[in-house]
């Protein structure tokens, strides 16, 4: 399907239906008539044969307690081995209302409060949150960027870990925001060092269906046998295939003996974790939705090629991010912009709402997030109002 066809077919306009993104402009920013390129979800419709399927169980009028059928796992397990060559066994398998929520169960599980567990950043938000929630140490080890390209600083990964006692590595993979896929060989690295520290792995993985065309991705169950008694990987349809409010994701968990420690926690935190509409969904859209996503992945492409010769062309002196992966462009305007003009810029004068750099790290306050899964016309318009703001500071 043409670009066109897709965004004609699958655009929404969300006003009006209590979208978090659209018509919470004013409880997050103050403002209601800014332009919504923030918050992680779409604004585009699920696929037809995950609305068909969804009907279909309406129809059938019947919403008890459920679990997920045979069906379900086949589809599961042939999804991330044909989308991304991931072995996945059935027993691996548990179900959580939401990645956030699975990685702070793990978080709890894992370690005890006050001991330590380290990010990687600039990262998603809620890592920070599901740290000093749980009552643990936050230990940060910054990214380091060049010209938009970020990498590991494997040394300074290390010794914080030695000096912190840290027993958690909570990792995003692909990298939310600055949209980085993990080569193999730095994952390796990364698990070596978590391995001769005895620290235990929590892989965010949710973000790993929205690969740039050419790139492969890495799962943290793919780099090694001799890792998978160390890990656990978090997934979701929900990125993939916009159905966050369904609350259905999964925790993948190859050792025997981590799961043990995960049920045994879990059962006092969450009594149903199985959301069935969440299930039927998800599970229509690994049978069908192959087709749908690829022509998505094409239309967000597009946005971040629009986007950058755009903003590149009227502001050259912009930084935007390498993306690799994810739906999410990381954009340097600290030359353009002080820390101390944000707002004013970006929401009063450009009227935009994103997310600030300062959201995923302390240190990338000059930095905005701009969510691109929306139809290329908004993309157009807000780095108009963009750079028209800037230019007349």
């Amino acid at each position: 399907m043409s670009i066109e066809n897709f965004i004609r077919e699958n655009y929404v306009d969300f006003k009006r239906t209590d979208s978090v993104k659209w018509d919470g402009l004013k409880d997050k920013f103050g403002h209601e008539d800014l332009l919504p390129l923030w918050v992680a979800d779409m604004d585009f419709k699920a696929p037809k044969e995950v609305q068909e399927a969804l009907m279909k169980r309406i129809e059938h009028g019947v919403f008890g307690y459920s679990f997920a059928g045979e069906s379900y796992y086949e589809a599961f397990i042939n999804w991330q081995k044909k989308r991304h060559g991931i072995h996945v066994e059935k027993e691996w398998l548990r179900f959580t209302t939401g990645v956030v929520n699975s990685f702070n169960f793990l978080i709890q599980a894992l370690s005890q409060e006050e001991e330590s567990v380290i990010i990687l950043a600039p990262v998603y938000y809620p890592f920070f949150d599901a740290v000093k929630n749980n009552r643990r140490r936050l230990v940060v080890s910054n990214l380091v960027e060049s010209k938009g390209h970020y990498t590991i600083d494997f040394e300074d990964f290390e010794e914080k870990i030695r000096q912190n006692k840290v027993k958690v590595f909570l990792h995003c993979s692909p990298q939310n925001p600055v949209g980085r896929i993990w080569k193999k060989e730095e994952l390796e690295k990364l698990f070596n060092i978590c391995q001769k520290y005895q620290v235990k792995i929590i892989s965010d993985e949710i973000h790993q269906d929205f690969i740039q065309p050419g790139k492969e991705f890495v799962s943290a169950l793919s780099v090694g046998n001799e890792y998978l008694e160390d890990i656990a990987v978090l997934t979701s349809s929900s990125k993939s295939f916009n159905l966050a409010s369904l609350l259905h994701s999964h925790v993948i968990i190859p050792s025997e003996a981590v799961r043990i420690i995960y049920d045994k926690h879990v059962q006092t935190v969450i009594n149903n974790p199985d959301s069935l509409m969440g299930m039927i969904a998800t599970e229509a859209a690994y049978t069908s939705g192959e087709q749908w996503l690829d022509d998505l992945i094409d239309v967000i492409e597009l946005n971040f090629k629009v986007m950058k010769e755009k903003i590149t062309e009227e502001l050259p002196h912009v930084v935007i991010a390498e993306k690799e992966a994810t739906y999410l462009a990381w954009v340097d305007l600290s030359y353009y912009i002080e820390k101390s003009e944000m707002v004013s810029v970006i929401q009063d004068k450009a009227k935009l709402a994103i997310d600030y750099g300062e959201w995923f790290d302390e240190n990338s306050s000059g930095f905005i997030r701009i969510n691109l899964a929306t139809k290329t016309e908004n993309i157009e318009k807000a780095v108009d109002q963009l750079v028209a703001s800037i230019k007349l500071k």
